[in-house]
């Protein structure tokens, strides 16, 4: 008997192969057929690192601080502050948020633009290397943005996939261990099945080759908040977008406790004339969850879309007033950014009273992933909505 085995991208002692398949021959006077035993195809190179990672960044009282806006987005902060958009001034507004004292504590990621990732401070410390001195991980957004999903409802897709294995290997080498793409689901426009497993595959692929080059990858289909739907209506959605993107991620052999995921929370359409309250938000989202997600993933880590700072922090406490199967964060950009982009106003003097205001931020998430939160003596500017219809990054 002879047996075919490719083994391909493995570190010696791992315990993940490569293979095609594995053909019996049997002596044709005896057996007249041959025998094919189907063997998974894993990529496993990096598996225990990606392990390792996504448990560091799925650490208890922490989450992740998203400063990934493109160029353009970043620019439309800063313009709100008064400031132009250059690289000088994005370099100083990221350079605020970075180099914060004692963040570490409270953050265990930072998703960062491609510029950030190269970028280094004013006086010459790699943005990366400020982070992993606070043992914070490094991220990187790899998506291409959104274009028009032709054959579909007025609904999009994400590029980006053509040359993603080469620019994550970059990206690896520059320092960063995770990777984030997002794709939206629009329910005022269908959304249609076209859209939906568009958004599923495209992000299922992209787990694949982040996984491939030593990248954890997010995984966010963000479920928008447009429309005037109900709460019941987005849980339909949000399990039939889950259901999809699982099956897809099964389907190009993505290993499980090598990713987070980045979902929105399951509230009404911000239009609708009902609001939830936080205890609904995470009845329904826990229950979607659960239905849906494999306790095999180390970490959910929400997005805020576009709630006031106080709202996500309120929704993610109440979610983690039980134990969960998995760890239940945050991924936020506006809801830790917003209170110190405008407390900084782009004075070099207001630059400590800023960082203070994003620990502020950033401690109370902390809090409210360990279900311990209270928004006893939140500011005025804290509790405004931040929502933004159609919004880019």
């Amino acid at each position: 008997m002879a047996a075919s085995v490719i083994k391909a991208g493995v570190r010696l002692g791992s315990s993940q192969w490569t293979g095609q398949s594995l053909t019996q021959n049997i002596d044709s006077h005896k057996q007249p057929k041959a025998q094919r035993v189907s063997m998974p195809i894993r990529a496993g190179s990096y598996a225990e690192e990606l392990v390792q990672t996504a448990k560091t960044v799925a650490s208890p009282g922490r989450g992740i601080l998203a400063i990934d806006e493109s160029n353009a987005t970043c620019g439309k902060r800063l313009a709100s502050i008064g400031l132009e958009n250059n690289e000088t001034n994005r370099q100083a507004y990221r350079q605020l948020l970075l180099t914060t004292p004692g963040l570490g504590e409270y953050i265990s990621g930072s998703i960062l633009f491609e510029e950030t990732l190269y970028q280094s401070t004013t006086d010459g410390r790699k943005f990366v290397d400020c982070l992993r001195e606070q043992n914070i991980m490094p991220g990187i957004k790899v998506d291409k943005g959104l274009v028009p999903l032709p054959g579909s409802n007025n609904e999009s897709w994400c590029q980006g996939l053509d040359g993603l294995a080469s620019r994550s290997a970059e990206y690896y080498k520059q320092g960063a261990r995770f990777a984030k793409w997002r794709t939206v689901v629009s329910i005022p426009n269908g959304p249609s099945d076209l859209a939906v497993k568009e958004a599923a595959w495209g992000l299922a692929r992209y787990a694949a080759i982040s996984q491939d080059n030593g990248l954890v990858p997010i995984v966010e289909p963000e479920i928008l908040l447009d429309g005037d739907h109900s709460i019941d209506r987005t849980l339909e959605v949000a399990e039939k977008v889950w259901a999809e993107v699982f099956f897809y991620l099964a389907e190009n052999n993505v290993l499980f406790e090598g990713i987070l995921l980045k979902p929105s929370m399951v509230t009404p359409g911000a239009e609708h004339k009902e609001k939830a309250t936080p205890q609904q938000v995470a009845d329904y989202t826990l229950k979607m969850l659960k239905r849906r997600v494999p306790p095999a993933v180390p970490g959910i880590m929400f997005l805020s879309g576009g709630q006031s700072e106080v709202e996500a922090t309120l929704n993610l406490n109440a979610m983690n007033q039980s134990p969960n199967p998995w760890h239940v964060s945050f991924s936020y950009a506006r809801a830790l950014q917003n209170t110190s982009l405008k407390t900084w106003k782009g004075l070099p003097e207001n630059i400590e009273a800023a960082q203070r205001a994003l620990l502020i931020r950033a401690k109370a998430n902390s809090l409210a992933q360990l279900g311990r939160y209270s928004a006893e003596g939140e500011s005025e500017e804290s509790k405004k909505g931040m929502f933004v219809k159609g919004y880019t990054y």
